[in-house]
């Protein structure tokens, strides 16, 4: 779309201006039709309103002109709250911030040296001069201001004061226009981009040296065929600078933690999504999402899966974490959003930053919808999560399995004990069917293995209060897949080597979790994905390798799997290191299965578990999830048990029409997110998770 004046509007209808969103991922002036205002502060001046969650990609759009490469800087801003004006005036603000060109206000060319000259010559100090910055100066009159609109604060209000990048003359005064700035780095860019210095510090941050960095680009530069933009002059002295930022970088930026935090928050706020003050009635939340995570999200989790994972109730943890996470190509979890409570459950405040998430979110892309939300906490509020993303929500059981898997490993040492009792408690879990049976099938349990008296202290302790919550949640949600178990639980084991251990190792302060997630566990995430989109760093590969189990699973082959259908006691996978070896996996088909590999007896999820998955699932031979199994059992003893009555048979025949048409519907609701949970109790005298299922001739 060109750029267009449309005839001047007064003041009073600036709210009824179009509001314009241009389908681009950045935009420009060039992008939007312009009106002019009649009389007011804005008299003569360009104006536009556009969403606000789109300002950032405005201004980035307008530092990219081809003719005029700039960098606008903030050059004041100011706030204030809602309820402070009792009458506001139409053009009223929330917020108020002038951008300006970096090329201007003031003007020193007369003392600006040539590309390859140093200037030993320092211009003299005026009003409004930033030390460090003046040589870049050239009185440039380009700027613009941007309105939070106090009565609708939804929408922006632009209002270009100067659109071109002109002196006080009216002569261009940089970019490849100006014939006096040929030569110099005033044809470009007056500092690196944003993306370019988020990509070094990234590097640097997860260990890549200085000069591999330099070389690296270098070699980027030639590849596109020799300089052209200001990123491409990027210098030792610019990756040299950005190392001292690092080294000297600090989580306390002030003794008390709380004030800490809130400096963090003021001098990173494109990165806060929700900040909350604990006060007395309120607790502390904090939304982080960065940039590159905002693009995870809106790249892979729309019609796709969005998981919860949450860290709390540990010594190396004092406040709730929990990280949203979207799924590669390859099924590994990136964490595209954390968020920091001081609150032990999510059901409190969930509805405060969830909403304010979806907005951020659906202000880039208002087609974005995910096809499922995967909890790990049956203590969410699912009602607001279904309201915030309208599509079906997944209970992922990893906390559990892991959990109880950990606890026998660590208190029963008698492999052949340790496998019944997982198989048992996995047959709890799926088999209740109301709240006596659980009673019942749990104080079974508890006098069957009476003689384990460790592993039942802890699991009378940690589990037993909690038990009915997770029974319940499983009965009203489905279960997740293996999927999502290898994928999220091996995003745990990042968070912990690379996060949980440093807070355990120094300190509790909120400040230090902040630092340590937003730089290198973030560079970590960032630094695999660009290994794998572009091909370089290949040699660094298995340093941040990602790979998660089930992509390690569906490299095995088929052939090297050994499974008897006649007994399904057990299954055997050939190691794909050794050919002469191979693993044991108990109780095959089902999450509750258990691995003698080194992986599997330290309490993880193993790809042998989930290969053997993957290979009955595939065979019919048996089902993960009980739910699944009854369902096609019912089918089943339809199919064997035919009605003789050509009248009957008919009557069967339209009903089982209209349940498909029933069916569909239902998953239609589902992944809306309207469909509700119903009460209704899964088959309790199926007591295996795991039996062989008749196959249809």
């Amino acid at each position: 779309m060109k750029s267009s004046e449309a005839k001047m509007a007064r003041m009073e209808d600036i709210l009824n201006l179009p509001v314009q969103d241009p389908p681009y991922s950045e935009f420009s002036a060039a992008h939007i039709n312009w009106f002019k205002v009649e009389g007011g502060r804005q008299g003569g001046d360009d104006i536009a309103l556009i969403p606000f969650s789109r300002v950032d990609d405005f201004v980035k759009g307008e530092s990219s002109n081809a003719d005029c490469p700039a960098s606008f800087r903030v050059e004041s801003r100011r706030k204030r709250p809602k309820g402070s004006l009792n009458r506001p005036r139409v053009d009223g603000y929330l917020e108020y911030t002038l951008y300006w060109c970096s090329y201007g206000p003031e003007d020193y060319r007369d003392s600006e040296p040539h590309i390859g000259e140093n200037s030993s010559v320092k211009p003299a100090s005026g009003k409004g001069s930033r030390p460090g910055r003046r040589h870049m100066m050239r009185g440039c009159l380009c700027h613009f201001t941007v309105k939070r609109l106090y009565t609708r604060p939804l929408l922006a209000l632009i209002i270009y004061n100067r659109r071109n990048h002109v002196d006080k003359t009216g002569a261009p005064c940089h970019g490849i226009l100006d014939q006096e700035a040929v030569g110099t780095r005033a044809m470009y860019a007056p500092r690196i981009s944003e993306e370019l210095r988020q990509k070094v510090m990234a590097m640097l941050h997860v260990g890549v040296s200085l000069d591999t960095i330099v070389q690296h680009h270098m070699e980027e530069v030639q590849r596109h065929g020799g300089p052209h933009i200001r990123d491409d002059f990027l210098t030792r002295n610019d990756v040299r600078n950005m190392e001292r930022l690092i080294r000297n970088a600090s989580h306390e930026l002030h003794s008390n933690d709380e004030c800490s935090v809130k400096m963090w928050v003021q001098r990173h706020h494109k990165h806060v999504f929700y900040f909350e003050e604990s006060s007395g009635s309120e607790t502390f939340v904090l939304g982080l999402q960065t940039d590159w995570q905002l693009q995870q999200m809106l790249r892979y989790g729309h019609s796709g899966s969005i998981a919860f994972h949450t860290a709390s109730g540990s010594k190396k943890l004092k406040d709730t974490l929990y990280s949203l996470l979207a799924f590669d190509s390859s099924h590994n979890a990136v964490p595209v959003a954390w968020i920091i409570t001081s609150s032990s459950h999510g059901i409190t405040n969930t509805h405060k930053w969830m909403s304010s998430l979806v907005e951020r979110i659906r202000g880039k892309d208002t087609r974005w919808k995910p096809n499922a939300i995967v909890v790990d906490d049956p203590s969410f509020q699912l009602s607001v999560i279904r309201e915030a993303f309208q599509c079906r929500i997944l209970l992922c059981l990893w906390h559990v399995r892991r959990g109880w898997l950990k606890s026998l490993l660590k208190h029963c040492h008698n492999f052949d004990v340790q496998r019944e009792i997982f198989k048992h408690l996995g047959r709890i879990l799926y088999c209740t069917g109301n709240v006596s049976s659980t009673a019942v099938a749990v104080e079974e349990f508890l006098q069957i293995y009476v003689d384990q008296s460790e592993f039942l202290e802890y699991f009378r302790s940690k589990w037993l209060p909690k038990l009915d919550l997770w029974f319940n949640c499983v009965q009203t949600l489905p279960v997740a897949g293996l999927e999502h178990y290898a994928s999220i639980e091996s995003y745990h084991l990042q968070l912990k080597s690379r996060v949980l251990s440093l807070l355990a190792a120094k300190s509790h302060r909120i400040g230090l979790l902040i630092h340590a997630l937003t730089t290198q566990f973030h560079s970590f995430y960032w630094f695999d994905t660009y290994i794998v989109e572009t091909g370089y760093f290949e040699n660094l590969r298995d340093r941040f390798s990602l790979t998660n189990p089930w992509y390690q699973a569906e490299h095995i082959s088929d052939m090297d799997v050994l499974l008897d259908e006649e007994n399904l006691q057990f299954a055997k996978v050939a190691s794909q290191g050794d050919s002469s070896m191979a693993y044991t996996l108990w109780n095959p088909g089902s999450e509750f299965g258990l691995c003698d590999c080194s992986w599997s007896m330290v309490g993880n999820m193993c790809k042998h578990t989930i290969k053997v998955a993957i290979f009955c699932r595939s065979r019919q031979i048996a089902r993960p999830l009980l739910s699944a199994q009854v369902y096609r059992q019912a089918l089943l003893s339809l199919l064997q048990n035919l009605p003789d009555d050509p009248l009957v048979l008919g009557h069967a025949i339209s009903l089982v029409n209209r349940m498909q048409q029933d069916i569909k519907s239902l998953e239609d609701l589902s992944n809306s997110g309207l469909l509700q949970p119903v009460s209704s109790g899964t088959n309790s005298t199926v007591a295996e998770n795991i039996q062989p299922l008749p196959r249809i001739n």
